[in-house]
């Protein structure tokens, strides 16, 4: 019988040609695994560049399209405004011209309907200055003129603030403010009619220089009633002065026609009463005779003519 063979033995070598193998893979694989983050990275940085470029591109566009709106709005405005406040666009409000010869209520009044104009309006100061001595006339216009010259020869700035004030030295001075403004305060009612006392408060009020509210004004409006109206209205606690003055008119309304049913009973009592005796008296009655008198003259008696009276 063949003597059996051994058998063969492992291979021992390739153990670590195994292990060699597997190392090289795995450091393949971590080398293309940071290849990869690499590539990653520089693509994200890109992404983050060509974005932030984006968003300075639109910032910048939109910078010229709001650049370009504001110029474009500057120029139609400075359009509108030189053509709404040429001369001929101020005088379709109808401004009246002042020749200075009014009383100085008048003079105010006009320069405050002139700024209510140019207030309005938003017109500027050099063109309220031009405006205003277009509407000049005659005395008024030469007096300005005048004062113009001073003021350039002092080489003063001619301003409309400087007009303002020169205006109101010649026509409205601080004298005659001041004196409205002890009218007001002094102001009643008197023989007034409510409408009329309440035109003349509007009119003093605006020269009052006290800080009032429109408390205060109901207070000195309804001291200065006439003392039946006054007692009427001070119970009453009203604190808006267009209510005080609709509640003062009706409350004079009122009085008056009490008054007027009062007049009407006193004329009619002593007709009414001269009516009555007459109708307690008997028709036809005769008067009491005196002694010795004859009441009446028969007709008819021998050579004798008589009156008959009938009583």
């Amino acid at each position: 019988m063949a003597p059996r063979l051994p058998p063969p033995q492992p291979n021992e070598p390739d153990a670590p040609n195994n292990t060699r193998l597997l190392e090289t893979v795995i450091d393949r694989l971590q080398q293309q695994n940071t290849i990869l983050m690499e590539q990653n990275a520089a693509a994200l940085q890109s992404l983050e560049a060509a974005r932030a470029s984006s968003e300075a591109t639109h910032r910048q566009l939109m910078e010229i399209i709001a650049a370009t709106r504001n110029t474009q709005g500057a120029s139609s405005s400075n359009a509108t405004q030189h053509t709404e406040w040429s001369l001929e666009s101020f005088l379709q409000h109808h401004p009246t011209k002042f020749n200075g010869k009014g009383l100085p209520d008048e003079a105010d009044q006009w320069i405050r309907d002139m700024e209510r104009i140019y207030d309005a309006k938003r017109c500027p100061d050099e063109n309220r200055l031009a405006f205003t001595e277009y509407l000049l006339t005659g005395e008024a216009s030469h007096l300005w003129s005048s004062m113009k010259a001073i003021l350039t020869d002092a080489q003063s700035p001619i301003t409309w603030a400087v007009f303002k004030s020169k205006f109101y030295e010649e026509y409205f001075p601080d004298n005659v403010r001041y004196a409205k403004e002890v009218e007001f305060l002094q102001l009643v009612q008197g023989a007034k009619s409510v409408s009329e006392y309440t035109n003349t408060f509007k009119h003093l009020l605006r020269f009052n220089t006290m800080v009032t509210s429109e408390e205060w004004q109901c207070r000195k409006f309804e001291n200065g009633l006439r003392s039946d109206l006054k007692v009427l209205i001070s119970s009453l606690c009203i604190r808006s002065f267009p209510a005080m003055v609709e509640r003062a008119k009706v409350l004079e309304k009122n009085v008056a026609e009490v008054e007027q049913q009062k007049k009407q009973q006193a004329t009619r009592g002593p007709i009414l009463s001269r009516t009555n005796l007459n109708r307690n008296r008997t028709p036809y009655a005769r008067p009491a005779q005196s002694s010795g008198s004859q009441a009446m003259v028969v007709a008819g008696q021998s050579g004798q003519q008589g009156a008959i009276k009938c009583f």
